[in-house]
């Protein structure tokens, strides 16, 4: 194969999310940009399918200290206290900017944005448009970007980052929708790529959530830290098959809806009886999980949860997404309860960043889902569509104030490419057949519970799957052999990383490790790299 298409820019960002498009927004008042979308933009990725809402402190008796201090006691105290300071002050002025920009939240009858609220938050400061935020929230962020200059280019899949003679990020290689070779170049990238619970065999994501981004910036010898943390969220769809895992928002139990097992109890009074259904989500999802393991669940292997207490009107007003899901499984949720499991979320942990979204490698920046510090070992619900916002924005300031670096693409890598693609079109496997196998040992050996025999387990098959002769039938296929391969990378990262924390912190619960009080232990990040693996202890961020 050889390169058909070079494009440069000032600025690349890789992912058409809340966070990309917002970064695209920001770097594009310091110079060219272009924006690669794996989909087409809007219609794929998480903050489109984004039902709970927005977290902004709005309201006196709320604060900016509150939020912080919530935030970090739901993540374990695992969060980076900086990025924690940058995510709760900046909220409220990034809510601003949609809302200037013709964004449509619902409002009290006093004309202030509304907020209701949700788990493990002292105040509702959780700030929605029904239960359709996050679509409303990426519309308008793609009509501010027309008004730009950025160049877009859709159904192009970005498949490896790409170094200068320096070792900096230089830009790209990709494929498009046809299977041409395109290379970008640029002076800063910023990684927008979102997250990877595909990875698991029940996810909420997209079927463009696939590890993308951390496999692309691992290889690229980036350092990831917290990969283990993976949020499970509590109520995922049950039924039809073809829609397990399918979110069923935390605005359901934000408006009161209530968890009940086979015995028509109120089991969250058993986990967590103060703060019970809005509890934070590792707390609820063990919850749920403990329950069908002890005999206490469906036949299909879930709880329900119930909202025929509520006015019809409320449930039609506040959650016609749910309302119109439901009627289309034959559930009306006005008059029979919604069957629910945990299902595959959210991955906490990511690129190691700073404040100004600067990774470990020169020329790289990460916001959003693919960069790691900011929830710790559990996101409060509400968080990420605030964090794409703050840190998209920050992400494309400090990549678009780059300087032109005029380095030259390192050519070696390229050809490195180029023959890997060239090999997948003389493989043997199937990666349809590698990509089942994956996420069904994922979701078996590395899910809610975990020990140290299922994840060494897990780990040594993943690898052998890793090795595993991928076959494109023509060049039109190679993109999937390219994501299972960038599955295979993400799910060992997660496994690894799982395998190094021996103690049970947020998210990840080991059964053979001794428990721990989060907030009086010592701490310590995971972190992972192609040149270094280990962890890295610290106090108890004040």
């Amino acid at each position: 194969m050889l390169v058909d298409e070079i494009v440069d820019a000032h600025v690349l960002v890789i992912g058409s999310g809340g966070a990309g498009v917002r970064a695209a927004i920001e770097a594009s008042r310091y110079g060219g940009v272009v924006l690669v979308s794996k989909t087409i933009a809007g219609k794929g990725g998480c903050t489109t399918m984004a039902e709970g809402g927005f977290n902004a402190v709005l309201r006196d008796q709320d604060s900016v200290l509150v939020h912080r201090e919530d935030t970090l006691k739901g993540g374990a105290y695992l969060n980076d206290p900086a990025l924690v300071d940058a995510l709760t002050h900046e909220a409220p002025e990034r809510i601003a900017d949609l809302i200037r920009w013709g964004a449509v939240f619902d409002v009290t009858d006093d004309r202030q944005v509304a907020q209701r609220p949700f788990g493990g938050q002292r105040f509702p400061r959780t700030c929605y448009a029904g239960d359709r935020t996050g679509h409303e929230m990426i519309m308008t962020l793609l009509d501010r970007l027309d008004a730009t200059d950025t160049r877009l280019y859709q159904e192009v899949s970005v498949i490896d980052l790409i170094k200068d003679e320096n070792g900096a990020v230089a830009g790209a290689i990709a494929l498009d929708r046809d299977g041409s070779l395109m290379l970008f170049r640029s002076d800063a990238t910023v990684l927008a790529t979102g997250g990877g619970t595909q990875a698991y065999d029940i996810s909420t994501n997209s079927a463009a959530g696939t590890g993308d981004g951390f496999a692309m910036a691992y290889r690229a010898g980036a350092e990831l830290i917290d990969m283990e943390m993976i949020q499970f969220h509590p109520t995922g769809a049950v039924y039809p098959y073809d829609a397990r895992g399918r979110l069923v928002t935390e605005a359901v139990r934000g408006e009161g809806g209530i968890l009940l097992n086979t015995r028509r109890e109120r089991f969250m009074e058993r986990y967590d009886p103060e703060r019970m259904e809005l509890s934070t989500r590792d707390v609820v999802a063990r919850a749920i999980a403990t329950e069908v393991l002890e005999g206490r669940g469906t036949n299909r292997g879930g709880v329900y949860l119930d909202v025929t207490h509520l006015p019809r009107e409320r449930i039609e007003t506040r959650l016609p997404v749910m309302l119109e899901q439901f009627l289309a499984y034959g559930v009306d949720i006005r008059r029979e309860p919604m069957e629910v499991a945990p299902t595959a979320h959210h991955i906490m942990g990511g690129l190691r960043i700073t404040p100004e979204c600067r990774t470990t490698i020169p020329g790289l920046f990460a916001c959003g889902e693919v960069s790691g510090g900011v929830h710790g070992a559990n996101r409060l619900g509400g968080n990420a569509l605030a964090e794409t916002q703050v840190f998209g924005k920050r992400a494309g300031e400090f990549a678009g104030k780059s300087p032109e670096r005029n380095g030259q693409v390192d050519a070696a890598r390229i050809d490195e490419k180029i023959h890997m693609l060239d090999a997948f079109l003389e493989g043997t496997v199937s990666p349809a057949t590698v990509r089942k196998d994956l996420k069904l040992t994922m979701w078996n050996q590395a899910g809610i519970f975990r020990n140290a025999p299922d994840l060494r387990t897990a780990l040594g098959h993943i690898r052998g799957l890793a090795d595993q002769r991928l076959c494109a039938a023509s060049t039109a296929n190679l993109l999937e052999c390219c994501t299972v391969r960038n599955m295979c990378t993400t799910a060992s990262l997660i496994v690894r990383c799982a395998l190094l924390r021996p103690e049970n912190r947020g998210a990840h619960v080991r059964r053979d490790a001794e428990k721990t009080d989060p907030a009086t232990s010592p701490f310590c990040h995971t972190y992972v790299s192609i040149s270094r693996e280990g962890i890295e202890r610290r106090e108890v961020p004040a």
